[in-house]
């Protein structure tokens, strides 16, 4: 069994305190679908319901640390401790339509001497399945008690990548479509199956080969990026560069197709 610190415990056991009742939502909302009204309202609170559990469970083990929190927002903690980045849903529209593919994710990022701040610690749980993707900084990425490396296909011909679509009132339609033609005649595949904690823990595995999107929130991918990292993987902007966050555009890959993707992206937006 790999060794894992106290705090990536109180991560773990907020999420599966959490996990049961998301269950019982998804299985509510599939009957909710004949309604005339929709889910739409009760997937809402089954969210925030989610996200009441983890802040409870999270704030008692750490009183004094802050949270990001999709639902909530920012959370002002002690600005010298690390915080919680928390998305109790991620995959929400799935959830909403009875697609059984969506997670909960929680980050730890730290303050630097420099002022700039990292992750150190992050878990992406699937609630249906029970996979527990988790990775601590310096102690590698894992499913469960197995160690996860990023595939090692080079060729984009054998590649199978994931991405996030645009859809109504979110994201550059124009930019996505420059880049899925640049992409996608090279490459073996193109999914894109609604939750990007999962897709990025999901190239950790060696299941997808890349991934891109954009119009991302730090909630969303804070997770994912040290998964793929410590998977040995590699995560950039669409310029190359490391500021991925800020820029709310993200690449990840392995280092045999990471460059290789990186062109095609760039050549496409030129």
């Amino acid at each position: 069994m790999p060794s894992h610190s106290g705090l990536f415990t109180i991560i773990e056991r907020a999420a599966r305190k959490a996990a049961p009742r998301l269950r019982r939502d998804f299985n509510e909302v599939q009957q909710l679908q004949v309604s005339r009204k929709g889910p739409a309202d009760f997937v809402t609170q089954a969210d925030q319901r989610c996200e009441q559990t983890l802040y409870e469970e999270l704030s008692k083990a750490r009183p004094d640390w802050g949270f990001l929190m999709e639902e909530r927002g920012e959370i002002a903690g002690d600005p010298t401790k690390p915080r919680f980045i928390v998305d109790p849903l991620d995959g929400t529209s799935n959830f909403l339509h009875g697609i059984p593919h969506f997670a909960i994710s929680i980050a730890v990022e730290e303050p630097l001497p420099n002022g700039k701040r990292e992750i150190t610690t992050a878990l992406t749980y699937q609630p249906l399945t029970d996979e527990s993707f988790w990775a601590e900084k310096g102690r590698g990425a894992w499913l469960q008690d197995q160690r996860l490396r990023v595939s090692a296909r080079r060729e984009p011909s054998e590649a199978l990548i994931a991405t996030g679509i645009p859809f109504m009132g979110h994201g550059d339609f124009v930019q996505w479509t420059r880049i899925f033609g640049g992409i996608a005649p090279q490459v073996a595949g193109i999914r894109r199956l609604g939750a990007a904690t999962l897709d990025l823990a999901w190239v950790a595995a060696g299941r997808f080969d890349g991934f891109w999107e954009s119009d991302l929130k730090p909630w969303d991918v804070s997770a994912g990026v040290l998964l793929v990292k410590e998977a040995g993987g590699f995560v950039t902007d669409f310029r190359g560069g490391d500021r991925y966050m800020e820029r709310n555009e993200l690449l990840a890959s392995n280092d045999g197709l990471h460059s290789k993707l990186h062109k095609m992206l760039a050549q496409s937006l030129r």
